[in-house]
């Protein structure tokens, strides 16, 4: 009986047919388009805008560099730099000691990186996951120099040199 009635209806149709609602959906689309093309440079622009902030910083703090990598790895999307600091520390994907404004050390930001872009790491990296190991884990595949300091404090620009080599290694890795 009841699917007797189902049977017997008729599917009805949300959107109402005929010419002039065709006209309002194409100017709907039109102006979803125009909007987009306004916007979207908006958006590049915020990014260079961080971009140019991150390579002219001299020394970037812990928080700071949370941030780009957490993003640049996308283990979280868009986070500000005390959000991103907050959520590296719970997973103590930071050095112990590490505080928010304190320069960020090369080794650290290697742990860093070991962690938020879930690199595998050697026998004594995965036994520690200790800062020190994970900068020798990183110097063995060639994104930081073997000559560097692991205390050195890291620049932008160096950040974002190792963090482009990572994109690029992991990028061959996707594509063997």
């Amino acid at each position: 009986m009841v699917g007797d009635l189902i049977a017997r209806t008729k599917p009805t149709t949300f959107a109402p047919s005929g010419p002039f609602n065709e006209e309002q959906q194409m100017k709907k689309y039109f102006c979803l388009f125009a909007l987009c093309l306004i916007f979207a440079p908006l958006v590049f622009a915020q990014t260079a805008a961080k971009l140019e902030a991150l390579l002219n910083e001299p020394a970037l703090t812990w928080s700071a560099a949370a941030a780009f990598v957490l993003e640049a790895s996308g283990a979280a999307d868009s986070l500000d730099p005390a959000d991103a600091f907050r959520f590296a520390s719970e997973r103590e994907w930071l050095p112990k000691n590490a505080a928010p404004a304190d320069a960020a050390r090369l080794n650290g930001v290697a742990l860093l990186l070991m962690r938020s872009f879930e690199l595998k790491g050697g026998l004594f990296y995965n036994l520690t996951k200790s800062p020190h190991h994970a900068y020798r884990e990183l110097v063995y595949k060639g994104l930081i120099r073997g000559d560097t300091d692991p205390e050195m404090s890291v620049s932008g620009r160096d950040l974002l040199l190792i963090v482009s080599r990572l994109l690029s290694i992991k990028e061959k890795e996707e594509d063997a």
